[in-house]
């Protein structure tokens, strides 16, 4: 399990502020094999193949291998140090898990959709807290920001338990 950082004037009020708010750090895992089975062999008759453990029927591999990517996307952007001169860290970072998550969601063709709604707000959150820090760095907006990442946390969370249905390693 990592961290979130904390820098700057007032540090130990916004660690109290993380810690008592029960900021977490994703530690998920999405299996992506790296490897699909091909369609080409040899026909044997009474012969089936069953499909592997880390997808569920009617689950395509892009989507385990969309869940992996927002993980990464999330754990990098929750792994910030929190500070006055961060803000264009964070903008780059949610600028891709904002990426990341769009590319699931059209992906999952509606499946999940109050999950990454709920995800969608908590990043907005992240963007408009992170807006302020840029213009006002001050403690009160790095409180702000490391709040924000808390909601990240628990909407990923969600997302990555629902998605475990049909990518059993990406259970939170």
């Amino acid at each position: 399990m990592g961290r979130l950082l904390v820098a700057g004037p007032g540090w130990r009020t916004i660690a109290a502020i993380a810690a008592a708010s029960g900021v977490t750090l994703l530690a998920a895992g999405c299996g992506s094999g790296g490897s699909s089975p091909s369609g080409g062999g040899t026909p044997s008759g009474g012969a089936t193949s069953a499909a592997p453990p880390s997808a569920a029927p009617g689950t395509t591999p892009v989507l385990c291998q969309d869940a992996a990517a927002l993980r990464a996307s999330l754990t990098k952007l929750t792994h910030v140090s929190v500070g006055a001169g961060t803000a264009n860290e964070i903008k780059a970072d949610l600028a891709d898990a904002k990426a990341k998550l769009t590319s699931l969601a059209a992906d999952a063709h509606g499946q999940w959709q109050a999950q990454t709604t709920a995800l969608t707000t908590a990043l907005g959150k992240v963007q408009a807290a992170v807006a302020d820090l840029g213009t006002n760095p001050s403690p009160s907006t790095v409180a702000a920001v490391v709040t924000a990442l808390g909601s990240v946390t628990t909407a990923a969370s969600s997302l990555l338990a629902a998605l475990s249905t049909a990518c059993p390693s990406a259970s939170p």
